[in-house]
């Protein structure tokens, strides 16, 4: 019975995995002279991206997040990219807005233009759909984090300090904007602490059935082209370093308007010193 339970479990989530699962048509990264192979413990990266889809309108990722995570080190650098950030989308020929590159051509060409910005690879990417975000957040059983301040979004109110958020609560708070009087820059911070709370509450669950929730949510919400076996990898060997997180920030760059239409112009010295810090801890020349 034991192993009849398990094994319903088991499939259950190669199932779910599998349709999560989505071939990347960009082969090895040129930054790289070989595929990180996660079994041997290298260090890798994960390009998080979330997109809100729109009809008849491939969406656009207004999310943009670079994981870094060095099992050696039991470490993961985290940094959220400014989603107009003005740099150049590859293999498109244009310069322009960083998260207009998936409306361009989808996860392949974000991924290589976020490598091209940072000058790291990009071994692996998560798209989220952020309208089933929610499910995710729910799946895990809630959340908690830390308001930076008290705002009103979609009917709901967030008090300054500890807030508890289920997945509608959470979409709230992740989305709000214009009562921040950081902007797009305090809605990244708030982005960035959702991910923290759902990564820590995901590597700490030890029930099965809590396993089969959390990837029914993923499987209908989520591509990726990490495979079963490499999540697995994650789940069961590399807890320590996704759990341990240090944040990087963007804030010294510029708004700019040109042609009617507002960027972020990257401040080249801090740029330059985020890439160094994470080819560091990619353990990268």
């Amino acid at each position: 019975m034991i192993i009849g339970y398990m094994w319903s479990v088991y499939s259950n989530l190669s199932t779910n995995i599998h349709e999560m699962h989505e071939e990347i048509d960009r082969g090895k990264s040129d930054l790289r002279e070989e595929q990180v192979d996660l079994n041997k413990k290298e260090p890798f990266s994960i390009l998080l991206l979330g997109v809100d889809q729109r009809e008849n309108d491939k969406g656009r990722s207004d999310t943009i997040i670079v994981l870094t995570v060095n099992p050696e080190m039991e470490s993961t650098k985290m940094v959220s990219i400014p989603r107009d950030t003005y740099t150049k989308i590859v293999g498109h020929g244009t310069t322009d807005k960083l998260n207009h590159a998936y409306a361009f051509g989808g996860i392949e060409m974000s991924m290589a233009s976020v490598e091209n910005l940072l000058g790291i690879p990009i071994d692996y990417v998560t798209e989220v759909n952020m309208e089933g975000f929610q499910d995710i957040v729910d799946a895990v059983g809630g959340i908690t984090v830390k308001s930076p301040l008290a705002f009103k979004e979609e009917g709901y109110s967030f008090p300054k300090g500890k807030v508890k958020l289920d997945g509608e609560k959470a979409l709230a708070y992740v989305r709000m904007r214009k009562e921040d009087p950081n902007g797009d820059f305090g809605r990244q911070e708030r982005q960035k602490q959702v991910v923290q709370a759902i990564l820590d509450k995901g590597i700490s669950v030890s029930s099965l059935w809590k396993y089969k929730d959390i990837f029914n949510a993923l499987g209908n919400n989520i591509s990726t082209n990490l495979t079963f076996n490499e999540m697995m990898e994650l789940q069961k060997n590399q807890k320590s370093a996704i759990g341990s997180i240090e944040q990087l920030y963007f804030k010294d760059g510029q708004g700019q308007t040109m042609n009617s239409i507002w960027y972020y112009i990257m401040n080249k010295e801090e740029l330059s010193d985020i890439s160094a810090a994470l080819k560091t801890h990619l353990n990268l020349k």
